[in-house]
């Protein structure tokens, strides 16, 4: 029984995400490979196979894959299932856009978002916006696993001595095409793997607001810069920022909560961050029941306050 985890990478390094899902894999049983399908990605093979628990390192290297397309991806790792038992993709935008691709041409069910791993059977997953979890147990010979990066610890990126097979790459399904891409560009760590995030809701009250209020306490700590889906909806912070159940999931060592109120979509997004902070004016708000720390005071009046202090 081998587990076969599939690497998300930009062809030069590992992404952070991988990291978790490779402590995921080792809980499963059995050895564990990782496929790193990319084009020109040399530099990620050797850093997957540099990963601690790792025991060999699959490289794909194709023009197909210089742009992560879903349907190339899939492809190649249906060639690789038949010698694998369980199949794990990190459960970012990536990960959800290829598991589902193989589990069903596998025709096996998808265990989405995976936050344990009981035996090689059975997982634990969250559902209801993370208010209850489920346990699942699956009888697929091969199991097409998404995991929640949060619930477990990344493994270690160096240590390991992993052999790395170099691998016939599939040829391009010509179903799909790159043709463009639009990115924004941010100099502060990316939120899914940034160790202190500084959020803001819709209490901001203008992205101008948002800017001059959070930015500094964010510039002081180092930090990335979040926003609850209400603030997003209003246009004070741009989509790739949103937290919540409908944006990205972080579990960061703190989570700084400044004017949300704490819907059970944003909940759903941070409640598993080490230590949240809390800072709003309404003593009712929802937030303050997750919260470590909690600031009952004018977010316009503390945060710059807490900025001088630090």
């Amino acid at each position: 029984m081998a587990a076969l985890v599939i690497a998300e990478h930009d062809h030069a390094s590992i992404k952070g995400a991988t990291l978790n899902t490779v402590t995921a894999a080792l809980q499963c049983g059995g050895d564990v490979h990782v496929l790193v399908a990319g084009h020109n990605a040399a530099g990620a093979a050797a850093a997957a196979a540099q990963i601690a628990g790792v025991s060999k390192v699959l490289h794909a290297d194709a023009e197909g894959f210089a742009h992560g397309l879903a349907e190339n991806l899939a492809a190649q790792v249906l060639a690789l299932a038949p010698a694998y038992s369980h199949l794990l993709f990190p459960a970012t935008a990536a990960g959800k856009n290829v598991a589902p691709r193989v589990a069903a041409l596998l025709d096996v069910g998808q265990i989405s978002e995976a936050s344990k791993v009981i035996s090689a059977d059975t997982f634990e997953r969250p559902i209801y916006a993370g208010n209850a979890i489920a346990t699942v147990q699956s009888g697929d010979a091969i199991k097409v696993i998404t995991v929640r990066t949060t619930g477990f610890d990344a493994a270690a990126a160096a240590g390991g001595v992993a052999a790395v097979e170099s691998l016939a790459a599939l040829a391009d399904s010509g179903s799909s095409a790159f043709l463009g891409s639009e990115i924004a560009r941010n100099d502060r760590p990316e939120l899914t793997a940034a160790k202190i995030i500084v959020s803001g809701g819709r209490a901001m009250g203008s992205s101008e607001k948002f800017n001059d209020v959070l930015t500094p306490l964010a510039d002081k700590l180092g930090a990335a810069l979040g926003a609850s889906r209400a603030a997003v909806d209003a246009g004070y912070a741009p989509n790739d920022w949103q937290v919540g159940q409908t944006g990205k999931i972080v579990a960061p060592a703190l989570y700084i909560a400044c004017g949300i109120s704490g819907a059970i979509q944003h909940l759903a997004g941070m409640k598993d961050s080490k230590v949240i902070v809390a800072i709003n004016k309404d003593a009712e708000a929802p937030i303050f029941s997750v919260a470590d720390y909690g600031l009952e005071a004018d977010l316009f009046t503390a945060v710059p306050e807490l900025v001088a202090a630090l």
